[in-house]
């Protein structure tokens, strides 16, 4: 199947860089998400990826303007789908938010339309039932930042479609992207299985007074010459995402992700600290301290 329209669902951080690479690389793309905030936040947000286009890919004025307006905006979820080849499901990590989204989805979507959701954290077997079309819903995994970061990662669960899932490779290819087929279900897929073990013991040794964020992050960027140490990692992410995933490890009786989840409460979320977002997180951004020369030191 040819994708020619796209309707990503969710225009947070990574929706919006979603919606707007796809439109970048000449698709038709609707943009849904729950109430007029939330749009408009999005075309803020938006403005801001035409900025990173021209510095990072050199594109163009007309090109990032383009991109743009290509893109249409609906908080009525059945007017968003109605021409959909494809629905990329970008609401937050949260399992019940996810499962409610695909009971109404299924209600309105068109047969053809095929579903694949950007969950990190959650494997498609949580949602398959949930979709109505099990043989039509796949994972469709982005890094942020996906103009420059562009891996996806494409993982099927045992009723997936064989046609379905060479055709959203396919289609990944198609926007730009490293395509990176996963064949069984993984918890984390391949990058998160990779990256959240080393978040976590990040998080741990800052939680624990072990020592701060800066010298963690100092630590990691002298010791294996990566640009990013864990903690400008997460402010990339946006801290409200690890601690959503601590709090729902918390809730399972976890005690060591429920003090991780205070902690990003009450030191960061509830002070307007989202990471480069706000302009602030675990650093102040635009000129954050690690892209100091001297900060290596």
């Amino acid at each position: 199947m040819e994708f020619k329209n796209v309707t990503v669902a969710g225009s947070g951080v990574l929706g919006s860089q979603i919606a707007y690479q796809v439109s970048y690389k000449g698709f038709n793309v609707t943009v849904y998400d729950i109430n007029a905030e939330a749009v408009e936040a999005a075309k803020t947000r938006m403005e801001k990826w035409q900025q990173r286009y021209k510095e990072d890919l050199n594109a163009s004025d007309a090109e990032v303007k383009g991109a743009f307006e290509r893109i249409s905006f609906s908080i009525d979820l059945k007017e968003a789908v109605k021409d959909a080849d494809l629905i990329i499901e970008a609401v937050p990590e949260k399992e019940e938010i996810k499962l409610d989204f695909y009971k109404k989805l299924a209600e309105v979507a068109p047969e053809k339309t095929i579903f694949a959701s950007n969950s990190s954290t959650m494997l498609p077997s949580q949602f398959a039932e949930a979709t109505g079309r099990p043989s039509q819903f796949l994972m469709l995994h982005f890094a942020n930042e996906i103009w420059k970061n562009n891996t996806a990662e494409i993982m099927k669960h045992e009723g997936t479609d064989m046609k379905v899932f060479e055709d959203v490779v396919s289609f990944a290819k198609q926007i730009g992207m490293v395509a990176l087929p996963i064949y069984k279900e993984q918890p984390g897929y391949i990058l998160n299985s990779l990256l959240v073990p080393f978040l976590d013991a990040a998080q741990d040794l800052l939680v624990n007074e072990i020592a701060d964020a800066e010298t963690i992050d100092k630590t990691w960027m002298v010791a294996t010459g990566a640009p990013k140490g864990p903690f400008a990692t997460l402010d990339v992410i946006g801290i409200r995402t690890p601690y959503n995933l601590s709090a729902a490890h918390a809730e399972a009786g976890d005690k060591k992700a429920e003090k991780v989840a205070s902690f990003l409460k009450e030191e960061y979320l509830d002070k307007g600290k989202f990471g480069i977002e706000s302009g602030e997180g675990f650093y102040k951004y635009p000129d954050p301290a690690f892209e100091n020369p001297d900060f290596l030191k």
